[in-house]
């Protein structure tokens, strides 16, 4: 039973890259239906009309069509879908968060869905820890870069007072008018 696990596991690794097929869009981390689609066992029209079929399941936060220019930017950016006629989709493809390739995977009810939904929700794991431990760096690196700005402004202000020092005092200026003395 062991090795039959591990058999299924690199068959699904070996259906989608999860570094690559998850991508960050309109701040949410999610993959394109076709991806979930191979990934499931499934042609991306069953995936869509699962979707059609049962919307109250897929609110915003789960599942999204993209825009014409979120299409585009993942053409150039991730060469995800291909140019050329008959290459690409005819309808804006839909990409689902976490919680919607669950939902997704539970709609389609195939043993690849349930056993392929179990490393879709890892690989997201994954993606949140590292995200996760790329914000304590980022945080990191605000606080120091803060702290070094402190350190220039009090350098400059230490450079301006010895530059104020150097300069010899002007001659007293001869006073206009009578002078009693």
């Amino acid at each position: 039973m062991g090795s039959n696990r591990l058999q299924k596991r690199q068959a699904i690794s070996e259906i989608v890259d999860f570094d690559k097929a998850i991508h960050t869009i309109r701040g949410q981390r999610v993959m394109l239906d076709s991806d979930l689609a191979k990934l499931f066992g499934v042609p991306t029209k069953r995936v869509n009309e699962a979707v059609r079929r049962n919307p109250e399941r897929f609110p915003f936060p789960f599942m999204f069509v993209l825009t014409a220019q979120e299409v585009t930017n993942l053409r150039s950016q991730f060469a995800t879908l291909k140019m050329g006629h008959g290459k690409h989709t005819k309808y804006p493809p839909k990409v689902f968060t976490e919680h919607g390739a669950i939902m997704l995977a539970s709609l389609l009810n195939s043993p690849q869905a349930i056993e392929a939904s179990i490393y879709v929700v890892n690989a997201f794991v994954r993606m949140r820890g590292l995200l996760y431990s790329n914000k304590e760096l980022f945080d990191k690196l605000a606080a120091l870069e803060k702290k070094v700005l402190a350190h220039d402004s009090d350098i400059k202000a230490i450079v301006d007072a010895i530059r104020q020092l150097m300069t010899p005092p002007s001659p007293p200026r001869k006073r206009i008018g009578f002078n009693r003395e």
